[in-house]
């Protein structure tokens, strides 16, 4: 019951947040137009000190090994989420498909997640959290961003100006970035005097209220009826919320996997897409409607889908 509150609690927020955006752009205090600017602002600043923040936590060597088992295996389920994406998506539409994918792939497992770990395990477990998140965001810069600009800057390698230039422009992305110095700062237990840390903690918590205001905005031009009606939409929670963590799971009693690592990992796989979906349709020109149908028809059903694999997982 308490795991299922807190997750209702937590879906609940995020619509409060959504609604901000939405009320903001349909009483003409927000104009449309300033969406892009709000989406740069999270990409090229929000996000990066919200990665760099998760990394300035406190080295712990006895736990070390555990994090590393933590680290494989967020890394075997986000690939099983990705084949099974793509072996159920190849009839997508191709003009959409790589933000349709990227939906199914990447789950909102930060905000949904870490509130349901922290209620099951404690401390400890947000520590194997932050191994799940720090591996989903090296491939959500890496293989999610190439897949997208790629989907909208070119068809092919010579349009998109080269393997050179794509991998330059990748790996010069402010996220990207922090990911390699966060690593830097954890692994080499750097101490960040508290000047730099408090505001880059401070900027790093308007990560989830800016991604959600972005997403209202975007509903507040979009038709309601229509998201909700919309087929695709539908395959897309089927992908996200019941066949990939039922596809994990099969895994994990096949392999044996057991302990809290294993538990919380499973539980991040298992949230709603990722809120930064409608956010990436915007830097890209994809179907924003349907990138932001997506986020909040997941993350609404996930008020019963969450709690339901949190009582599997802990069976086994």
């Amino acid at each position: 019951m308490d795991l299922a509150m807190t997750a209702m609690r937590q879906v609940f927020v995020l619509f409060i947040l959504m609604f901000a955006g939405f009320a903001g752009v349909k009483t003409g205090l927000i104009r449309m137009e300033g969406k892009k600017a709000f989406s740069d602002l999270l990409v090229n600043l929000i996000c990066p000190c919200m990665i760099l923040n998760s990394y300035f936590a406190e080295f712990q060597p006895e736990i070390f090994r555990n994090l590393l088992w933590a680290y494989g295996v967020s890394l075997l389920l986000i690939l099983v989420g990705l084949a099974v994406t793509v072996i159920f998506t190849k009839k997508f539409p191709p003009s959409e498909r790589p933000i349709q994918q990227f939906a199914c792939i990447y789950s909102n497992a930060a905000f949904m997640g870490f509130p349901l770990i922290q209620v099951m395990f404690g401390e400890e477990g947000l520590l194997y959290a932050s191994a799940y998140v720090t591996v989903f965001n090296i491939l959500l810069w890496t293989h999610g961003y190439i897949m997208l600009s790629k989907g909208r800057e070119g068809k092919s390698r010579r349009e998109a100006g080269g393997f050179r230039t794509t991998m330059k422009k990748l790996f010069t992305t402010p996220v990207l970035i922090s990911v390699m110095l966060g690593l830097v700062i954890y692994l080499g237990r750097i101490p960040i005097p508290g000047v730099l840390a408090e505001p880059i903690k401070l900027i790093s918590g308007m990560n989830t209220p800016m991604a959600m205001f972005i997403t209202g905005m975007i509903i507040a031009d979009s038709n309601l009826g229509k998201i909700i009606r919309n087929v695709q939409i539908s395959a897309m929670v089927l992908l996200r919320l019941i066949l990939i963590p039922l596809v994990c799971f099969g895994i994990y009693l096949a392999a044996g996997f057991t302990g809290m690592q294993a538990q919380v990992v499973f539980l991040l796989e298992a949230c709603p897409c990722a809120a930064i979906t409608s956010v990436f349709a915007v830097q890209f020109g994809y179907n924003e409607e349907m990138a932001a149908g997506s986020v909040v028809v997941t993350t609404l059903l996930s008020i019963i889908t969450l709690p339901l694999w949190a009582g599997m997982i802990s069976m086994i």
